[in-house]
């Protein structure tokens, strides 16, 4: 049997695996679905049309799967899908999707969110990242695998964070950050290549002297950014991470306000 706390409130259609544990004074709603060895402390809630993973751990007073914060949100059945091994630390909060989107807010796995971290409606986080003690994500932002935001930081909606990019603390992040780069300040701009970073995650010595190329030839030479994407393209066109930094790039550039998936963006009817 789950292990529910007396005082905890389990609305009796919801779906807990046997061996899930829920905290003092925690809610748990009807349409909620939470896997194995997911921990749910005292005062947390967990509402909404939300699939909880296994092994999750929820912390004191987080919110998770709570509507969005637009005002064109009617109620619909909107969704949170979570994956497996994330750590939601206190009073983070993570809202469900809207129909301006794909209906649904998803987080992959093993991701820790620290204290007082939000995450906007229609987001999608990938896998490992790190969210620092009080990242905003607005609506609709993308970040990737293993990206790191520092303590603070403040995510326009419809941006993309790509993979290993790290954003230092109290940035204001209104555009695409490129995956494998440091940005910081406000606004937030690239400012070196994430070596350390890359090196820490096992990266060839090959590899990150490729990025780091990159990053001269693009923010640092007097070459036109096509300019220097073709050359990357020529010189390193089969190691992955140069085609996928071309890429992004290149998506950026056909973007709007520097955020490529504001083209996405719906309009509401008046």
């Amino acid at each position: 049997m789950s292990k529910v706390h007396s005082t905890a409130i389990v609305h009796p259609k919801a779906q807990l695996d046997a061996d899930v544990e829920v905290g003092p004074y925690t809610i748990i709603d009807e349409n909620v679905v939470i896997g194995s060895g997911t921990k749910v402390a005292h005062h947390a809630t967990v509402t909404g049309h939300t699939v909880l993973g296994k092994n999750n751990v929820v912390f004191p007073y987080a919110a998770i799967g709570t509507a969005p914060q637009d005002l064109t949100y009617r109620g619909e059945p909107t969704r949170l899908t979570i994956g497996d091994g994330n750590t939601f630390r206190e009073f983070v909060t993570v809202h469900c999707g809207t129909t301006k989107d794909k209906e649904e807010t998803i987080l992959g796995n093993n991701n820790l969110l620290m204290a007082y971290a939000h995450v906007g409606h229609d987001s999608i986080i990938g896998s490992n990242t790190i969210l620092s003690n009080g990242v905003q994500l607005g609506g609709h932002v993308w970040v990737e695998d293993y990206a790191v935001l520092g303590g603070l930081v403040g995510v326009h909606h419809f941006v993309t964070i790509g993979k290993h990019a790290f954003i230092g603390g109290i940035a204001r992040v209104i555009q695409d950050v490129p995956p494998f780069m440091i940005a910081e300040g406000h606004p937030a701009k690239v400012r070196a290549p994430n070596s350390i970073g890359l090196e820490r995650r096992g990266f060839s010595e090959e590899k990150v002297e490729a990025i780091e190329k990159a990053f001269k030839l693009i923010w640092h030479s007097k070459k036109t950014v096509q300019q220097a994407l073709k050359y990357l393209q020529e010189k390193y066109g089969q190691m992955e991470e140069i085609i996928y930094l071309v890429k992004f790039l290149q998506n950026m550039q056909n973007g709007k306000y520097g955020r490529y998936r504001e083209v996405t963006r719906k309009i509401p009817a008046r």
